[in-house]
Protein backbone atom coordinates (compact mmCIF):
# COMPACT_ATOMS: atom_id res chain seq x y z
CA UNK A 1 0.00 0.00 0.00
CA UNK A 2 1.31 3.58 -1.05
CA UNK A 3 1.38 6.53 0.87
CA UNK A 4 -0.57 8.08 -1.47
CA UNK A 5 -3.70 5.01 -1.05
CA UNK A 6 -3.16 5.26 3.20
CA UNK A 7 -6.39 7.12 4.75
CA UNK A 8 -5.56 6.82 8.00
CA UNK A 9 -8.26 7.59 10.43
CA UNK A 10 -7.99 11.07 12.21
CA UNK A 11 -5.72 10.65 15.56
CA UNK A 12 -6.76 11.60 18.81
CA UNK A 13 -3.79 14.61 18.21
CA UNK A 14 -4.44 16.28 14.93
CA UNK A 15 -6.22 19.83 15.83
CA UNK A 16 -9.76 20.23 14.15
CA UNK A 17 -9.97 22.45 11.04
CA UNK A 18 -12.58 24.70 11.94
CA UNK A 19 -12.54 27.45 9.46
CA UNK A 20 -12.80 27.24 5.50
CA UNK A 21 -13.07 29.59 2.18
CA UNK A 22 -15.65 29.08 -0.87
CA UNK A 23 -14.75 30.82 -3.79
CA UNK A 24 -18.30 31.50 -5.38
CA UNK A 25 -17.67 34.45 -7.47
CA UNK A 26 -17.79 32.50 -10.99
CA UNK A 27 -19.87 33.62 -13.77
CA UNK A 28 -20.59 29.90 -15.08
CA UNK A 29 -21.57 30.65 -18.53
CA UNK A 30 -21.35 27.44 -19.77
CA UNK A 31 -24.67 27.28 -17.36
CA UNK A 32 -26.30 29.65 -18.64
CA UNK A 33 -29.43 30.53 -18.54
CA UNK A 34 -30.14 29.28 -14.66
CA UNK A 35 -26.87 31.42 -13.98
CA UNK A 36 -28.41 34.41 -15.93
CA UNK A 37 -29.83 35.94 -12.26
CA UNK A 38 -28.16 34.20 -10.38
CA UNK A 39 -23.87 33.44 -9.59
CA UNK A 40 -23.34 29.78 -10.52
CA UNK A 41 -23.04 28.63 -6.82
CA UNK A 42 -26.89 29.70 -6.14
CA UNK A 43 -27.38 27.55 -8.73
CA UNK A 44 -30.34 24.47 -6.99
CA UNK A 45 -30.35 21.08 -8.02
CA UNK A 46 -32.99 19.50 -9.20
CA UNK A 47 -35.34 18.38 -6.64
CA UNK A 48 -33.88 19.61 -3.94
CA UNK A 49 -34.54 23.26 -3.01
CA UNK A 50 -31.05 24.28 -1.92
CA UNK A 51 -28.43 25.99 -3.96
CA UNK A 52 -24.77 24.04 -4.39
CA UNK A 53 -23.56 26.68 -1.94
CA UNK A 54 -26.36 26.04 0.58
CA UNK A 55 -25.29 21.89 0.51
CA UNK A 56 -21.49 22.67 0.88
CA UNK A 57 -21.90 24.97 3.98
CA UNK A 58 -24.15 22.17 5.59
CA UNK A 59 -21.15 20.03 4.66
CA UNK A 60 -18.51 22.00 6.24
CA UNK A 61 -20.36 22.67 9.47
CA UNK A 62 -21.27 18.90 10.15
CA UNK A 63 -17.01 18.76 9.86
CA UNK A 64 -16.31 20.86 12.41
CA UNK A 65 -16.49 23.93 10.39
CA UNK A 66 -17.44 27.08 12.37
CA UNK A 67 -16.38 29.77 10.63
CA UNK A 68 -16.78 30.15 6.80
CA UNK A 69 -15.66 33.37 4.18
CA UNK A 70 -17.51 33.36 0.87
CA UNK A 71 -15.64 35.00 -1.49
CA UNK A 72 -18.27 36.82 -4.05
CA UNK A 73 -17.60 38.18 -7.63
CA UNK A 74 -20.45 38.14 -10.27
CA UNK A 75 -23.99 38.75 -8.96
CA UNK A 76 -22.74 39.13 -5.69
CA UNK A 77 -25.47 40.74 -3.66
CA UNK A 78 -28.12 37.55 -5.05
CA UNK A 79 -25.82 35.47 -2.83
CA UNK A 80 -25.35 37.78 -0.10
CA UNK A 81 -29.01 38.37 -0.04
CA UNK A 82 -29.64 34.46 0.02
CA UNK A 83 -26.72 34.03 2.65
CA UNK A 84 -28.96 36.56 4.81
CA UNK A 85 -31.68 35.38 5.04
CA UNK A 86 -31.41 32.02 5.48
CA UNK A 87 -30.64 30.33 8.97
CA UNK A 88 -27.11 28.96 8.64
CA UNK A 89 -25.28 26.00 10.87
CA UNK A 90 -22.11 28.43 10.70
CA UNK A 91 -20.78 31.71 10.60
CA UNK A 92 -20.26 32.99 7.28
CA UNK A 93 -18.91 36.29 6.14
CA UNK A 94 -18.83 37.55 2.72
CA UNK A 95 -16.11 39.37 0.82
CA UNK A 96 -16.47 40.95 -2.87
CA UNK A 97 -13.93 40.61 -5.39
CA UNK A 98 -14.80 44.04 -7.26
CA UNK A 99 -12.22 43.43 -10.14
CA UNK A 100 -11.23 39.42 -11.01
CA UNK A 101 -8.13 38.70 -8.93
CA UNK A 102 -7.69 34.90 -10.44
CA UNK A 103 -8.11 32.24 -8.32
CA UNK A 104 -5.05 32.50 -6.30
CA UNK A 105 -5.81 36.36 -5.86
CA UNK A 106 -9.04 35.73 -4.70
CA UNK A 107 -7.91 32.92 -2.34
CA UNK A 108 -5.62 35.78 -0.60
CA UNK A 109 -8.57 37.95 -0.66
CA UNK A 110 -10.52 35.84 1.05
CA UNK A 111 -8.18 34.16 3.45
CA UNK A 112 -7.28 37.97 5.03
CA UNK A 113 -10.57 37.72 6.72
CA UNK A 114 -10.52 34.11 8.36
CA UNK A 115 -10.92 34.91 12.11
CA UNK A 116 -8.22 32.58 13.27
CA UNK A 117 -5.00 33.10 10.45
CA UNK A 118 -2.30 31.20 12.28
CA UNK A 119 -4.47 27.81 11.74
CA UNK A 120 -5.13 25.76 8.86
CA UNK A 121 -7.71 26.27 6.99
CA UNK A 122 -9.98 24.67 4.28
CA UNK A 123 -11.28 25.80 0.71
CA UNK A 124 -13.47 24.71 -1.56
CA UNK A 125 -14.81 25.67 -5.40
CA UNK A 126 -18.14 26.79 -4.93
CA UNK A 127 -19.07 25.19 -8.05
CA UNK A 128 -18.72 21.40 -6.73
CA UNK A 129 -20.60 18.63 -4.84
CA UNK A 130 -19.23 15.92 -2.89
CA UNK A 131 -19.12 14.48 0.02
CA UNK A 132 -16.17 12.49 2.13
CA UNK A 133 -14.51 13.32 5.06
CA UNK A 134 -12.53 16.36 5.72
CA UNK A 135 -11.43 15.15 9.17
CA UNK A 136 -9.39 12.61 7.52
CA UNK A 137 -8.12 14.59 4.87
CA UNK A 138 -6.97 17.08 7.76
CA UNK A 139 -5.03 14.37 9.58
CA UNK A 140 -3.59 13.03 6.33
CA UNK A 141 -1.95 16.51 5.54
CA UNK A 142 -0.94 17.02 9.28
CA UNK A 143 0.19 13.54 8.86
CA UNK A 144 2.76 14.41 5.74
CA UNK A 145 3.33 17.63 7.32
CA UNK A 146 2.18 19.41 4.21
CA UNK A 147 2.29 22.93 3.38
CA UNK A 148 -1.14 22.19 0.94
CA UNK A 149 -2.93 19.39 0.30
CA UNK A 150 -5.32 18.63 -2.59
CA UNK A 151 -8.38 16.36 -2.30
CA UNK A 152 -8.40 14.22 -5.66
CA UNK A 153 -11.08 12.57 -8.00
CA UNK A 154 -11.75 10.17 -10.66
CA UNK A 155 -14.40 11.44 -12.37
CA UNK A 156 -16.32 8.62 -14.74
CA UNK A 157 -15.24 9.93 -18.28
CA UNK A 158 -18.79 11.12 -20.51
CA UNK A 159 -17.91 8.39 -23.52
CA UNK A 160 -18.08 5.29 -24.20
CA UNK A 161 -14.32 2.95 -24.12
CA UNK A 162 -13.81 0.15 -25.98
CA UNK A 163 -11.78 -2.40 -24.93
CA UNK A 164 -9.58 -4.23 -27.16
CA UNK A 165 -6.80 -6.92 -27.39
CA UNK A 166 -3.17 -7.32 -29.20
CA UNK A 167 -4.69 -8.27 -32.34
CA UNK A 168 -7.47 -5.11 -31.99
CA UNK A 169 -10.44 -7.03 -31.46
CA UNK A 170 -12.72 -5.43 -29.62
CA UNK A 171 -13.88 -7.25 -26.24
CA UNK A 172 -16.26 -4.95 -25.11
CA UNK A 173 -17.83 -1.78 -24.62
CA UNK A 174 -17.57 0.23 -21.32
CA UNK A 175 -19.89 2.79 -20.47
CA UNK A 176 -18.95 5.68 -18.75
CA UNK A 177 -15.62 4.76 -17.14
CA UNK A 178 -13.96 5.76 -14.22
CA UNK A 179 -10.96 8.16 -15.59
CA UNK A 180 -7.27 6.28 -15.19
CA UNK A 181 -5.77 9.67 -13.93
CA UNK A 182 -6.88 11.54 -11.03
CA UNK A 183 -7.86 15.04 -11.21
CA UNK A 184 -8.09 18.53 -8.86
CA UNK A 185 -11.27 18.07 -7.02
CA UNK A 186 -11.44 21.56 -5.89
CA UNK A 187 -11.14 20.90 -2.15
CA UNK A 188 -8.21 21.54 -0.30
CA UNK A 189 -6.03 22.01 3.36
CA UNK A 190 -3.89 24.96 3.90
CA UNK A 191 -1.36 25.37 6.68
CA UNK A 192 -1.67 28.71 7.93
CA UNK A 193 2.11 29.90 6.19
CA UNK A 194 0.22 29.25 2.71
CA UNK A 195 -1.59 32.21 2.10
CA UNK A 196 1.33 34.28 2.46
CA UNK A 197 2.55 32.19 -0.96
CA UNK A 198 -0.75 33.10 -2.71
CA UNK A 199 -0.19 35.74 -5.23
CA UNK A 200 -2.38 39.06 -5.06
CA UNK A 201 -3.40 38.64 -8.23
CA UNK A 202 -3.38 35.39 -10.61
CA UNK A 203 -3.50 31.83 -10.31
CA UNK A 204 -2.30 29.48 -7.24
CA UNK A 205 -2.37 26.62 -9.62
CA UNK A 206 0.31 28.11 -11.50
CA UNK A 207 2.88 29.34 -9.64
CA UNK A 208 2.16 28.56 -5.46
CA UNK A 209 1.30 25.19 -6.28
CA UNK A 210 4.15 24.27 -8.48
CA UNK A 211 6.55 25.73 -6.17
CA UNK A 212 5.17 24.19 -3.49
CA UNK A 213 5.67 20.70 -5.05
CA UNK A 214 9.02 21.17 -6.38
CA UNK A 215 9.65 21.71 -2.62
CA UNK A 216 7.71 18.34 -1.84
CA UNK A 217 5.45 20.27 0.33
CA UNK A 218 2.61 19.75 -1.62
CA UNK A 219 0.36 16.47 -0.83
CA UNK A 220 -2.57 14.68 -2.74
CA UNK A 221 -5.34 13.01 -1.07
CA UNK A 222 -7.27 10.94 -3.22
CA UNK A 223 -11.19 11.03 -2.18
CA UNK A 224 -12.27 7.21 -1.18
CA UNK A 225 -13.51 5.18 -3.70
CA UNK A 226 -17.09 5.46 -3.31
CA UNK A 227 -17.63 9.05 -1.79
CA UNK A 228 -19.85 11.41 -3.89
CA UNK A 229 -17.99 14.06 -5.96
CA UNK A 230 -19.00 16.04 -9.03
CA UNK A 231 -18.55 19.18 -10.45
CA UNK A 232 -21.24 21.74 -11.51
CA UNK A 233 -20.39 22.92 -14.80
CA UNK A 234 -23.39 22.39 -17.71
CA UNK A 235 -26.83 21.64 -17.63
CA UNK A 236 -26.08 17.79 -18.41
CA UNK A 237 -24.44 18.30 -14.79
CA UNK A 238 -27.49 18.85 -13.07
CA UNK A 239 -29.32 16.68 -14.45
CA UNK A 240 -26.84 13.85 -13.61
CA UNK A 241 -26.36 15.18 -9.90
CA UNK A 242 -30.34 15.21 -9.45
CA UNK A 243 -30.42 11.56 -10.88
CA UNK A 244 -27.50 10.44 -8.43
CA UNK A 245 -29.51 12.12 -5.67
CA UNK A 246 -32.13 10.01 -6.28
CA UNK A 247 -30.04 7.10 -6.12
CA UNK A 248 -27.88 8.57 -2.63
CA UNK A 249 -30.44 9.73 -0.27
CA UNK A 250 -27.90 10.31 1.86
CA UNK A 251 -26.73 12.82 0.33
Amino acid sequence: MTRADHHPATPHDVSPVTQAVLLAGGQGSRLRPYTDDRPKPMVEIPGTGTPIIGHQLAWLAAEGVTDAVVSCGHLAEVLQEWLDATPLPLNVTTVVEHEPLGRGGGLKYAAASLPRPDEPWYATNGDIWTRFSLRDMAAFHEERDATATIALARPRIPWGAVETNEFGQVLDFIEAPLSPYLINAGVYVFAPEFTGLLPDLGDHERTTFPRLARMRRLAGYPIPQGAYWRAIDTAKDLTEAARELGIRKEI
